[in-house]
């Protein structure tokens, strides 16, 4: 199993450098688990490149593949404990705020067992810190 950074996501959605090597782990294990903002971070990433011009056509098939993504996904919701568990994140390490939702909300789905978990990301102080936490990260730029 595997819990899924937007990072991550976005290689999946357009062509990046990266891309090859996402759809490979994603096919290794379909099941993705992310947090509850992720289609809103990756709706973000996108909106960026419809502003800076891109085909229309195009955002429309990076919005169907999120929407073919987000309907089998299994999201870890917001809650006291992942807002508690963000707080200490945020003390622990080098994280933003939406970086420490993202490792809060798998240490809720790895159920406090990184190790049973693998955290898929291209950010590389997220994933020091998801390292640091327990878990065996996956980045597709180095897969």
């Amino acid at each position: 199993m595997k819990f899924w950074d937007p990072s991550a996501i976005l290689p999946i959605l357009r062509a990046e450098p990266t891309s090859k090597s996402a759809l490979k782990i994603h096919r290794e294990d379909g099941q993705m688990f992310v947090w509850w903002a992720t289609e809103v971070e990756c709706i973000s990433a996108i909106a960026r490149h419809e502003r800076s011009g891109l085909d229309t056509d195009e955002i429309s098939r990076y919005l169907d593949r999120l929407d073919a993504l987000a309907s089998a996904w299994d999201e870890v919701d917001p809650s006291a404990v992942v807002r508690r568990t963000a707080r200490r994140l945020l003390r622990t390490h080098d994280l933003r705020t939406g970086d420490a939702l993202q490792l809060a909300a798998a240490i809720q789905a790895s159920e406090g067992l990184p190790s049973m978990l693998d955290f898929v990301s291209q950010d590389s102080r997220l994933n020091e810190a998801a390292r640091r936490e327990g878990f065996t990260v996956v980045d597709p730029r180095t897969a």
